[in-house]
């Protein structure tokens, strides 16, 4: 299973850093890849403040395709981060 994995990752995710196949379900006519971010931070959209503080994490699926006739979900485990600058008004990002 870890030379699928790693297959699918380079399909899937080629010019995406910071993104792992984690898990490939196969269900009847139903693909479902689960993926997660790794960097162990970001930086903060309006200041631009580095943290790597994290608020909560949660998934979603951007988008629903189908694949070789079957239906194919992707599911992306996302964090949402607190910017810690002290004088930027965004609290929370993802």
């Amino acid at each position: 299973m870890n030379e699928v994995l790693s297959r699918l990752r380079e399909l899937l995710f080629p010019s995406v850093p910071g993104v792992a196949v984690v898990a490939v379900h196969s269900e009847g006519n139903a693909i479902r890849v689960e993926a997660r971010c790794t960097p162990i931070g970001a930086a903060c959209p309006d200041c631009s403040h580095w943290t790597e503080r994290v608020h909560s994490s949660y998934l979603r699926s951007p988008a629903d395709l189908p694949a070789a006739g079957r239906s194919a979900q992707l599911v992306l485990k996302v964090r949402r981060f607190f910017c810690t600058a002290t004088g930027c008004g965004r609290r929370t990002f993802v």
